[in-house]
C-alpha cells in the first residue's frame, strides 16, 4: 500500500489537492500484447483489465468497490495507434494526445484504457463499434441496430441510461474473458463475431451491468452476486421481452447446468457456494470467482420476484431500487432492507424468515438454491432436443426418425441444449458421431464460439480423430479462458493421441494466449507454471 504522511492533520470535509509522480506497466493489471497476440499480426496492442482488484497496478486509487469517483486522463500515444478510455467525454488533441473525462463516480475497477490500431464504426444513435481495422466490417455487419434495441428495452424495464454512449470494443482474440461491463465502452472477446448474429445476447449481459454493477454497485467483493444476480435477472428479464420466454427459459437452463456442473465438482457445502462469501485479507476476490453469484444470485433474485407475485409490480421495484441507491456501494442488508421497506406488506407477513427459505439462509447457508424458477416454458425448445440426442445415441440410427427432424431454425441455445445432451450420452456407438458430423455441417463447421467449444469436446469424447485438427484450430483462433481450459482438460483426460495433442498445441498457442490462461494451462498440462 502507498502511505501518505499530511503536514497537518486535514478537517472532515477538507478538499486535498494530492500529486502523485510514478511509473507502472509491470503490474498484473496491465496486459501488453505483442503482434502475434492481435487479430492483424502487425502491431502491439495493451489494455488495462481492473476487476476485481488490479488497478492498483496501473494507477494509485483506492482500489475497493466501496469508493466511486470522477476522473479525467490525458493519454499520449505514439502514431499509427489510437487510445480509448472507459469515460463520458474523450476528444484527440494534437501530437496523438487524447483526452477523456468520465462525469459520473465509478469504482476504481471500471476504469479502462485500449491502445492499438484500432477503429471505429457507427451501429446506432448512441453506440459505435471499435476493432482492430481486419475486424471492424464484421463487427458492424453483426451488431448494427441491434444495441440500440436492448438499450431501449433496459430503459423501460429499469430506468434511464445514465453513461451517454454505449460502444462495444472487440478485443484481440487472446482477451481471456466474454465481456468487461467497462462503462460507456464494454470489451468483449471476438468470439462473439459469429457471422449470424448467434450470440448477441452475450451483449444483453454486459448491457445490464449499466444499472446492476455499475450504477448500483456491491461494496465489498464478498457480496459480488449483488452485481452479477442482479445482472442476469435483468439479462432473462430483456431476453424474455425480445425473444420470448422459451428461448429464455432455455438459456437459463443452460445456466443452472454450469451451476449444477460447479456445485458437483466442489462439493455442496463449499463455502465459495454462499452468496455471501468471506474473503480471507490477502486472498485474491479473482480465486473466488465462480458461478454462484451468476446463478444462485439470479435464483435469490427471481425467488424475492416470487414473493411479489407480480411482473410488474417487481418491474417497478427494481427501478425504484436503481432510483433509490444509483452511483452509491451497497451491501445485501441493504438491498434487503429497501426490498422490505418497499413492500411493507411482505415485511409484515415475515417473508425474510419462511422457514428453509431464510434471507440469512440464502446468504450465508453454502448449497444449491433453496428456490429453483420455473423454466418449463423452455421445454418446447428443450424436448425436441433431448428426443433426438435419444436418437443418434441408439445403437442402430432410425434415419427416418432423424431426419425427420429439422434443425436448421433452431437458434444457438437450443443447438448447445442438444449438444450438451449428445456430449453427456458420449461416448456414442461407433460411427454415430461421424454420421452426425455429416449430416449437420451447421453444427459441425459451425464459426460459432459455442458450437465449436461443444463440438470439439464431443470429437474427443468419441475419439474422433478425423476432426482432431478442428480442436487445434478452434484453440489457435482464440484464447478464452471458457473456451480453452475445459478442451485441455478433455484432452488431457483421453488418449495419448489426444495429450500429444494437448501438448502440440499448446507448444504452438502459449505466446498468444494472456498469462493467466498459460498459467491454468501448465497447471492441467502437468507443466511448472511460471511465476
Amino acid at each position: 500500500a502507498l502511505h501518505i504522511a499530511l503536514p497537518q492533520a486535514p478537517r472532515a470535509g477538507q478538499l486535498l489537492t494530492l500529486l502523485i509522480d510514478y511509473e507502472a506497466g509491470e503490474g498484473p493489471g496491465v496486459c501488453w500484447l505483442s503482434p502475434e497476440q492481435t487479430a492483424g499480426k502487425q502491431k502491439p496492442y495493451m489494455y488495462t483489465q481492473g476487476q476485481a482488484v488490479l488497478n492498483r497496478s496501473f494507477f494509485p486509487c483506492f482500489d475497493t468497490p466501496s469508493v466511486k469517483f470522477t476522473y479525467s486522463a490525458t493519454v499520449k500515444v505514439p502514431e499509427g495507434f489510437t487510445a480509448v478510455m472507459s469515460a463520458t467525454s474523450w476528444e484527440k488533441q494534437k501530437d496523438n494526445t487524447f483526452v477523456f473525462k468520465m462525469s459520473q463516480p465509478i469504482p476504481s475497477y471500471l476504469i479502462a484504457l485500449v491502445v492499438g490500431d484500432i477503429v471505429s464504426a457507427d451501429v446506432g444513435p448512441r453506440s459505435r463499434v471499435w476493432a482492430e481495422p481486419c475486424l471492424i466490417e464484421a463487427a458492424k455487419k453483426e451488431y448494427d441496430g441491434v444495441i440500440e434495441e436492448f438499450l431501449v428495452v433496459g430503459e423501460k424495464l429499469f430506468g434511464p441510461y445514465v453513461w451517454g454512449r454505449y460502444d462495444i470494443l472487440f478485443m484481440p482474440p487472446s482477451f481471456p474473458f466474454g465481456g468487461m461491463e467497462n462503462p460507456c465502452l464494454t470489451f468483449v472477446t471476438p468470439c462473439l463475431l459469429a457471422g449470424d448474429r448467434s450470440l448477441v445476447d452475450v451483449i444483453i449481459h454486459e448491457i445490464s451491468h449499466s444499472w446492476f454493477g455499475n450504477l448500483v454497485t456491491n461494496a465489498t467483493w464478498g457480496e459480488f452476486w449483488l452485481n452479477e444476480g442482479f445482472t442476469m435477472y435483468a439479462q432473462r428479464r430483456i431476453s424474455t421481452e425480445v425473444y420470448g420466454l422459451p428461448y429464455t427459459c432455455l438459456e437459463a437452463a443452460t445456466g443452472r447446468a454450469l451451476l449444477r456442473q460447479h456445485m458437483d465438482a466442489t462439493g455442496e457445502d463449499h463455502p465459495l457456494n454462499k452468496l455471501r462469501v468471506v474473503i480471507e485479507p490477502g486472498v485474491n476476490p479473482d480465486d473466488t470467482y465462480n458461478e454462484t453469484p451468476y446463478e444462485k444470485g439470479y435464483c435469490f433474485v427471481s425467488y424475492l420476484a416470487h414473493l411479489v407475485g407480480n411482473q410488474s409490480k417487481f418491474d417497478a421495484f427494481l427501478q425504484a431500487y436503481v432510483n433509490r441507491f444509483k452511483f452509491q456501494s451497497i451491501t445485501a442488508d441493504d438491498t434487503l432492507g429497501f426490498f422490505l421497506e418497499y413492500f411493507p406488506e411482505l415485511k409484515e407477513k415475515g417473508v425474510d424468515s419462511i422457514p428453509g427459505f431464510e434471507f440469512d439462509r440464502w446468504l450465508n447457508t453454502p448449497g444449491w438454491p433453496p428456490y429453483l424458477p420455473d423454466l418449463s416454458p423452455g421445454q418446447q425448445l428443450m424436448r425436441p432436443a433431448e428426443e433426438l440426442a435419444e436418437l443418434w445415441a441408439a445403437d442402430s440410427l432410425n434415419m427416418e426418425a432423424i431426419e425427420a427432424v429439422d434443425i436448421m431454425g433452431w437458434r444457438t441455445y437450443q443447438l448447445v441444449y442438444f449438444l450438451d445432451q449428445v456430449l453427456q450420452k458420449s461416448p456414442l456407438p461407433e460411427g454415430n458421431v461421424k454420421r452426425l458430423s455429416k449430416m449437420y455441417p451447421k453444427i459441425s463447421k459451425a464459426q460459432n464460439a459455442e458450437l465449436r467449444l461443444r463440438w470439439c469436446q464431443i470429437v474427443l469424447k468419441n475419439n474422433l480423430e478425423a476432426e482432431y485438427s478442428k480442436v487445434k484450430d478452434f484453440l489457435h483462433s482464440q484464447g478464452k479462458q471458457k473456451y480453452t481450459l475445459p478442451l485441455y482438460r478433455a484432452m488431457w483426460a483421453g488418449s495419448e493421441a489426444t495429450r500429444a495433442l494437448a501438448m502440440e498445441t499448446f507448444s504452438a498457442t502459449a505466446p498468444q494466449l494472456h498469462v493467466n490462461v498459460q498459467n491454468y494451462v501448465k497447471k492441467i498440462l502437468g507443466l511448472a507454471a511460471a511465476e
